[in-house]
Parts: C-alpha cells; structure tokens; sequence
C-alpha cells in the first residue's frame, strides 16, 4: 500500500477529502482533511433523482481543488466513493464520465450495504471495543446501518433516509407528519435485538453532540469517542425539534451551515430512538472514507487489525521516540509497581492498562522539546490518541503524563476533568507510580538491575549496584494521598 493515500467521499450534501500517511505497516495518522459543501443532490429528488447542472459543476470544482491537494501532499494512491446521490441518479454517467477525462479521477459508485460496511468497520477499529451496537450513519440521501459486535460488522442496511431527501420531499411543503409517516415505514426493515449501544456517524449526529457537550461543559474538545446518557440525547433532540427559528437552533449550539437540514436528520434520530432501549450513545468522528482507507490498508488481514494492536500507539511510537528500550522498561517497570501496590492500596485492577500506556507513551514529548516534555507529551496523548480508546482512558493517560517526575496532579486540573478522571486519591497514587517508574530509572540501565519487594506497605528496592542517583530522584517525589514508602538496600 501506498505510503500516502487521499480518500475523496461524494456524499449527497458534502464532497469530503481526507489525506493519510502510513508510518509503519498498520500506523497512519491524518495529514489532511478538506470538506466542500457541494450538494451534488440538490433538487435531484423533485426530479426523480436526476443530478442538477449547478450541484454537478460545483462537486467537479470541489473535486479539481481536491485533486490539486492531493498532488501538493505527494499522493501515491486516490480512492474515490460516491454514495447515496450518484447511486441513485438516473444521469450518474455524465457526470462521473466527466471527471474520468477532465480529472483522471475514477469514481467508484457503492452500494448502500457497502456504505454501512465502511463506516460499520471504521467504528468497530477506530472506536473502543464494543459488543450489541448499531452503526448509524445519516448522510444527505440514505441512511445506513450495521451491527458491531467487538470487531465483527454484520447486518448492514442502507434505507433511502437522508437530510436532503426529506428536507425536499416533506419539510418545503411542511408535511411533518408525511416525513414521519415516511421515515416509519423505512425504519419497519430495520431489525434490532439485543442492542445497547448506538454509534452515530455522519454530520447530523456530530453537529448535535457537539452542542450536547457544549450545554453539558464537557472539558474534553474531543468529539471522537465522545459517550453520552441517553436520556440527556433524547431529551436534548426533543428540544431541538420544537424550536421554531434559526435563532433558536443558534441559542441550541446548531451552527448556521446545519440550519436547513437538521430538523430532517434529528427526526430520524428521534424515531429510531423510540424502537430501542440503550444504555450509552457514543459520536464516531470516522465514517465511510476511514472505511475506505481501512478496508485498503487491512485487506489481507479480514479488515480487523492485529489483535492487541492500536494504530494510535503506535504511530506515536513510530514518530516521537527514538529510544524504543527506555520506553519498554518504563512500561515493564510501572507494571510491576501496580501489580505490588493494587491490592494494598485498593486500586481497581483496571487502571493498569492505562498506567502501562502512560509509560510507554511518556517519553514522546522529549522528541518535541526536552525542557517542556510533560507538557509536549500531555497535548500529544491528550490530541492524537484518539482511536480505540474512551475519554475517560485518554484524559487519565493524559494526565498522568501531565504531572509525571515530581509533582501530583493539581487540584484545579482534577476538578476540571473529574467527570473524567477517577478518584482523585487513585489518580495521585496512580501518578505517583509513574513518577516513581521514571525516577527509579534515573540512572538508565541498559536492563532493569534492581529488585522490587513490598513488605506492610513499604516498597524494598534492592540492587547490588550504585543508585545513588535514583535514590535522590525518589525523595524528591511528593506523596500521595495513600502514602507509598520506598527504602533501599
């Protein structure tokens, strides 16, 4: 596979483009994004379905820019996707044998099924591992659906549901109730069981998260893997629904570009909500064109990556530390730590993994400034950890970068982020483990050249050779809460 690929996704209401660069065989990490508003289907469904000269001429100039950035990144391989909107066009051929001779650009029109697998198998690689959840995907024509069972994507469904398709249809007549009639009967194919998880993707169900996590003062300015109470999202679309003028979708958090199509795309949201119970709702910020890039990176291994292999990791592994061995004893070394001190000091096993990856992951801002390491690492971990992982698994790992060495977390950070954060008692302890790690490696060993032992609560560290170094990086840690002694000998 190319080192760097362009993926370009012609959707009915936007034009997307994302660039990726791989920096190992599964690592990638974003090195570009654009987004035209196009509306390549705009009036397309007054007219059963036939694409309008203006759409069309807008979406080939978005794609001509597009094609001109992907060239200035040094793209090696263009994949293109169309959706909902050429699928369903009666004129497609004109318009993609047009762009086939002006712009080289072959494009691939998929099938609806197709289009649920993409954004289904972006969900269940670049989303914490998940099992009984539905995939929906709202776009401008059609609205898909599949079934995620931790990494496994079955049941895929494309309705002809989409914010565009209905605005036309229903809500420029104002027939509220033949939308709803409509969107009803579309929804009686979808069979659901067992589900309680819903991950939305598409641009209806982040322009609404976003406001939730505005209204809700969420800390994070993360939308990926945001999760979300049902009752607080429904109560919210309920809300939504009611409000009267674009001055009250704009006191709703609703940005002016989501005006017109909003309504259409919450209704769907509001019914197919009333069909099933959940007990968490969670906003994917990936979609079909990460599918696309996935299903081209993972072909050979079932489009799953290796198990226990999180591509975020190691990018950063892969592109901010050099010294691999420190990075693996840090990890081997806090490991051990938790595995002494957990039950003594009652901390939920759990946090272990976390812990572990904090280590490893603490050395990458040193790539970036020496002096400022904690704070490099800390926005890094914070930015670009972002698939496969909760907030609450990011904002820890996060923060115990943040105060690693010689300091506790401190309180104004813990308030900020408790909805995130555990106790802030385990956080300091876990902290401190971390910075115990780092200094018990003050003098860095070409292997690990100490013992550890915990006897009624005081860690032994027993070694034949001089830590005199490490000794002093010790006492200098400030303690936490649930005081962990060290002595050497």
């Amino acid at each position: 596979m190319a080192k760097r690929v362009g993926v370009i996704d012609i959707g009915s209401n936007s034009v997307r483009m994302v660039v990726y660069e791989k920096t190992s065989r599964y690592a990638f990490h974003l090195l570009h994004e654009e987004r035209s508003k196009a509306r390549i289907s705009q009036n397309a469904y007054k007219f059963e379905g036939n694409l309008q000269a203006e759409p069309m001429a807008r979406t080939f100039d978005a794609l001509a820019n597009f094609l001109t950035i992907c060239q200035s990144f040094k793209v090696r391989k263009l994949l293109c996707v169309a959706t909902s909107a050429l699928r369903d066009a009666p004129n497609k051929k004109v318009f993609i044998q047009k762009v086939k001779e002006k712009l080289k650009i072959n494009i691939k029109i998929i099938s609806g099924e197709k289009e649920a697998y993409f954004g289904g198998i972006a969900c269940a690689n670049l989303l914490e591992k998940q099992n009984n959840a539905l995939t929906v995907d709202i776009g401008g024509g059609s609205t898909e659906f599949s079934i995620i069972n931790n990494e496994s994507v079955t049941d895929t469904l494309s309705l002809k549901l989409g914010t565009v398709r209905l605005k036309e249809l229903f809500y420029e007549t104002e027939d509220l109730e033949g939308a709803i009639k409509y969107i009803d009967t579309q929804l009686d194919i979808l069979k659901v069981q067992n589900i309680t998880t819903l991950m939305g993707i598409g641009g209806t169900f982040r322009a609404i998260t976003t406001a939730i996590m505005q209204r809700e003062g969420y800390p994070l300015n993360k939308i990926h893997g945001y999760e979300v109470s049902p009752a607080i999202f429904i109560e919210y679309i309920d809300t939504l629904l009611k409000a009267q003028s674009n001055e009250e979708l704009l006191a709703l958090g609703i940005k002016e570009n989501r005006f017109d199509v909003i309504k259409p795309g919450t209704l769907i949201l509001q019914r197919l909500l009333k069909r099933i119970t959940l007990s968490s709702i969670i906003t994917s910020g990936v979609g079909v064109r990460e599918g696309v890039y996935l299903a081209d990176l993972l072909r050979n291994n079932k489009d799953k990556f290796p198990h226990n292999y999180n591509t975020s990791v190691k990018y950063l592994l892969d592109a901010h530390i050099s010294n691999i061995s420190f990075s693996t004893q840090l990890t081997i070394l806090s490991k051990k730590l938790f595995d002494l001190t957990s039950e003594y000091f009652e901390i939920d096993k759990h946090f272990r993994y976390e812990l572990a990856l904090a280590a490893k992951l603490y050395p990458t801002g040193s790539s970036l400034h020496f002096f400022s390491q904690n704070k490099h690492t800390y926005y890094l971990i914070q930015n670009a950890l972002e698939y496969g992982f909760s907030h609450k698994s990011i904002t820890l790992i996060a923060t115990l970068s943040k105060y690693a060495k010689n300091k506790l977390p401190a309180s104004s950070h813990l308030e900020k982020y408790k909805m995130l954060l555990p106790n802030p008692e385990t956080t300091e302890f876990l902290s401190y483990l971390l910075s115990l790690s780092i200094s018990l490696l003050s003098h860095r060993p070409r292997n690990i050249d100490f013992d550890l032992f915990l006897k009624d609560g005081v860690l032994e560290v027993s070694s034949e050779n001089n830590l005199y170094i490490v000794k002093d990086a010790v006492e200098k840690l400030a303690l936490p809460t649930k005081k962990l002694q060290v002595s050497f000998s």
